[in-house]
């Protein structure tokens, strides 16, 4: 039996498995690419073949274009590829829709890349599983204490009730245009929210697959379709970028509105200029990863993409073996 650390290694391009000659979300162009989810930061065009879920490259299609690599090849969650001497399959990771853990075996031993994972139920992913293995490759976006999230429906009612008590005032939410838009969409839907979302032009297209794929969303109309003056005690959604730009001020009497994990940070939130910061995170708070590596229950863990000391001091304490990879060219992704 051979240990993982033996065929895998950090690179200038990224992670990369020696035992079948490919890489796990490169942060550069390689001949071939293991893709665990679409976020920008993991996925980027360029690569000579791409291995990920069915939904990882449809949704690479949509952002980055038809030629985005040379050959696509969807692998099913639970389905096994050879890749020369060792084998990869894929489990759920529960952080978008189609986000995959990466688990490469060979000569005996197993490693599990996560990629970025959450452990609450999303309607528009499937649900994280542990999975045994000699090696735990966690995400550590959101590990220190401080950050311990509340539940979805609570914040979202926080909407909700603003909607209720500001009728006059158009209620901008700035979302992720991949994942998070999307689950706050069936997320409200199923609080019983019937009326229309009014989206930015830069939304419609993700939104539009996530349609084809079969997740309903409801009735969806462009802002640009619309008289402005239209939207007062309306629900507006808007890349966050959109929050402050030229584009937000001809909405009437806005009301500023944030999905996202980092507004459990209020200097964050004040510095975006939100009313109302909705904590609503597509990743794992610092309970969950402490309760995922018990679950994964690998003697050894390797931290990447994140704040690496506080949990590689944690893991430690917990009796594993624990180090940070340091992966460069990871940047503070598109999803949080």
């Amino acid at each position: 039996m051979s240990h993982p650390k033996e065929w895998m290694s950090v690179r200038p391009e990224g992670l990369y498995c020696s035992a079948g000659d490919f890489y796990v979300d490169p942060v550069r162009a390689v001949a071939r690419a293991v893709i665990t989810h679409g976020h920008s930061d993991h996925a980027r065009p360029g690569h000579g073949e791409v291995i990920a879920t069915a939904e990882t490259l449809a949704i690479m299609g949509v952002r980055y274009g038809s030629g985005f690599c040379d050959r696509r090849t969807p692998l099913d969650y639970g389905g096994v590829m050879d890749m020369g001497p060792a084998k990869l399959s894929f489990a759920p990771a529960g952080h978008i829709l189609g986000s995959a853990q990466a688990i490469i075996a060979h000569d005996g031993g197993r490693i599990v890349v996560s990629g970025d994972y959450k452990r609450r139920p999303d309607p528009t992913a499937r649900a994280f599983e542990a999975v045994a293995c000699d090696v735990f490759v966690t995400e550590a976006t959101f590990a220190l204490p401080v950050f311990r999230q509340p539940s979805v429906d609570a914040e979202l009612i926080k909407l909700l009730t603003s909607l209720a008590l500001f009728k006059d005032r158009c209620h901008l939410v700035g979302v992720y245009s991949l994942g998070k838009c999307q689950r706050v969409m069936m997320e409200l839907r199923r609080l019983g929210y019937v009326k229309p979302f009014f989206v930015h032009g830069a939304l419609i297209k993700m939104c539009e697959l996530y349609e084809t794929l079969g997740y309903r969303l409801g009735e969806i109309v462009p802002v640009a379709s619309v008289e402005k003056a239209s939207l007062a005690g309306e629900i507006v959604l808007a890349p966050p970028s959109a929050l402050s730009d030229r584009w937000s001020r001809n909405l009437p009497n806005v009301l500023t509105v944030m999905a996202s994990g980092w507004m459990q940070i209020r200097a964050r939130a004040r510095q975006r200029m939100v009313e109302l910061p909705l904590v609503i995170s597509d990743h794992a708070d610092w309970d969950e990863l402490i309760a995922t590596l018990k679950d994964v229950g690998a003697p050894e863990v390797w931290i990447t993409h994140g704040r690496e000391d506080a949990l590689t001091y944690i893991a430690a304490k917990l009796g594993y073996r624990a180090r940070a990879l340091s992966l460069l060219g990871f940047e503070e992704e598109d999803g949080e």
